[in-house]
């Protein structure tokens, strides 16, 4: 087999060192990743019904329709990658699983793999890997942590490229080949071969190809890094050399030294997740949560026969100024609807974003009525922006409500317990009391979990 020689100067081979060096076994780190499991394979189960998931299970099905890895919610299991691709689009569809800063969604393209990969493995004969998935997760997120900061990107109105598609590759290679228990070089050569598999345009968000983004960001890190074991090859810096992924996909705004900069903190604690109460693009949260403020104040049943106008103001976020979406789907990326369902149903849940209530007819005559004023001075960093709601109603009262931060968010933090009753909300109805139960125990409360045991139950 050829061997693989690495420059020990490269910034791919620092920050390979970097994570793989750290041991990411911090009792506080080790809850947060147990919860963000639970989050995900919850979302998960409950965006597996899904339309886009479904095609990419029924095309993983007829490609190979027997594997070591489980796909979610479909009773079947087929190849490792196959199966990363098809549960990180499931993962991602809902637009429900945790927010990052700067703007990510590092769980779908990343969590997925290590699923197939530690299921694939156990099937195989090795003993219970829930521990080692644990760390896994963990190097992860910081891998994309690291990388987003490493763009210069920090505000969703100026990404130039879907992050989870940029970062999710090279994280998911980085974890991937870390699990397998690859040497320095070799996980080098995974994260720089993922380098070259990483790419996400802005111009499919609302559509079915934004969760592919997701999907393959996890099937992507994890073929390279099974490449990788093999003896397949890389640029040795294919991240931080001239012609590398922070040049391509960043300019001049790239900046390296936040990949090497040592760990004190691990970012999945600090900053940490902003977890999704509302199954919607993140920023609309904003706008929801004072929508559902007014809606209380005002206390009326039917306000749809009473609103006059609807003004919105808002950081200057364009891709998410959609005042009439094409469907439920594009509706997760509209201020504009966001607001209305959240005014009309005094609730936004998955439900919300269905074709037939976006068509619905109190639906269809509020957003004609609603207004988007951008407004410059307002910060569009998702750490720092606020919204104001303003409804008029035909009584000539007009009810304004603020919003700084949404519950869940980095200043308005939730218990443990607030994420474990979500995940038993999304999983109850497709899987039962029992099963949801036995899940929430075994992510939360077994040292060691088996992961082919997790799985059977999906």
């Amino acid at each position: 087999m050829q061997s693989i020689r690495v420059n020990p100067d490269s910034v791919t081979r620092q920050f390979v060192k970097l994570l793989s060096d750290w041991p990411a076994d911090d009792p506080a780190l080790q809850l947060q990743c147990r919860l963000l499991l639970l989050d995900g394979i919850a979302v998960a189960v409950a965006g597996a019904s899904e339309p886009g998931p479904g095609i990419l299970a029924a095309l993983a099905r007829r490609e190979c329709p027997e594997g070591r890895a489980r796909v979610i919610g479909k009773g079947f299991s087929t190849g490792v990658v196959q199966a990363a691709r098809v549960n990180g689009a499931a993962m991602h569809v809902l637009d429900f699983e945790p927010m990052w800063n700067p703007p990510n969604h590092a769980l779908s393209p990343l969590l997925p793999a290590l699923l197939a990969l530690a299921e694939s493995r156990e099937r195989d004969g090795e003993p219970a890997l829930g521990a080692r998935m644990l760390q896994a997760i963990a190097r992860g997120v910081e891998a994309q942590g690291r990388l987003r900061m490493s763009s210069g990107q920090f505000e969703p109105g100026k990404l130039t490229l879907h992050p989870p598609g940029i970062v999710g590759p090279l994280a998911s290679a980085l974890a991937c080949a870390q699990f397998l228990g690859l040497d320095p070089d070799r996980t080098t050569a995974a994260v720089s071969m993922a380098a070259s598999r990483s790419g996400a345009v802005l111009a499919n968000v609302g559509s079915m190809t934004k969760a592919l983004h997701c999907g393959d960001g996890a099937a992507n890190g994890l073929e390279c890094a099974l490449l990788a074991a093999e003896g397949f090859t890389a640029n040795e810096d294919a991240i931080g050399s001239p012609r590398g992924w922070g040049i391509a996909m960043f300019g001049q705004t790239f900046d390296p030294s936040h990949l090497t900069a040592p760990l004190r903190v691990a970012r999945a604690l600090d900053p940490g997740p902003s977890w999704k109460l509302f199954p919607s693009q993140f920023a609309t949260h904003f706008v929801i949560t004072a929508a559902l403020a007014a809606r209380e104040e005002i206390g009326a049943s039917d306000l749809a026969s009473c609103i006059r106008r609807v003004v919105l103001r808002t950081p200057v976020m364009p891709y998410i100024d959609r005042p009439r979406p094409v469907n439920g789907l594009d509706g997760k990326f509209s201020w504009q609807y966001t607001t209305a369902v959240a005014l009309l149903d005094g609730r936004v849940d998955p439900e919300s974003f269905a074709d037939s209530r976006r068509f619905a007819p109190d639906a269809v005559t509020l957003l004609e009525r609603i207004e988007l004023v951008n407004d410059p001075s307002i910060p569009g960093r998702l750490d720092q922006m606020h919204v104001e709601v303003a409804v008029e109603l035909d009584s000539g009262r007009t009810v304004t409500c603020r919003c700084d931060a949404p519950l869940g968010s980095w200043t308005r933090p939730v218990p443990p317990e607030r994420i474990r009753q979500k995940a038993r909300g999304l999983l109850e109805p497709v899987l039962g009391l029992d099963i949801a139960a036995n899940i929430d125990r075994t992510i939360l409360e077994v040292e060691n979990f088996s992961v082919w045991s997790l799985m059977s139950f999906l």
